[in-house]
């Protein structure tokens, strides 16, 4: 019987070495994607046509990869970059009136990792 025992023993301490050699699931690379937060106006505000509007991205955002766009069109942004945050500045184009926009941004983490976000304005006559 001690000779049964001492094999069990063996044969589940054998198991238990190969579980632990494939390592957990923290090990693999994580994707960290860009957040955009702190939108002015705050979402839902009525502007005027041609208004300005800001917003910050996370020091994890490449820069380069940043696309703004309204209802389907480019707009040009200006980056001030300081400290690690970076604010993203650009204006509502003229032709924007009486509607309602989305103002939509994705962008490319330094990983490669993608993210997407906006907001909702309206758009005074």
């Amino acid at each position: 019987m001690k000779l049964y025992k001492l094999i069990w023993i063996c044969s589940l301490s054998l198991f238990s070495v190969q579980v632990f050699a494939y390592g957990s699931s923290s090990s693999a690379k994580s994707c960290v994607a860009p957040r955009f937060d702190q939108f002015v106006p705050v979402e839902k505000t009525e502007v005027a046509p041609h208004s300005k509007f800001s917003f910050q991205t996370s020091p994890d955002t490449d820069i380069k990869s940043l696309k703004v766009s309204i209802k389907e069109q480019p707009v040009e942004v200006f980056i001030d970059s300081h400290g690690q945050n970076h604010t993203v500045s650009g204006i509502v184009p003229a032709n924007f009136k009486s509607t309602y926009v989305r103002i939509t941004i994705s962008a490319s983490g330094l990983n490669g990792c993608q993210a997407s976000g906006g907001w909702l304005l309206k758009i005074s006559p």
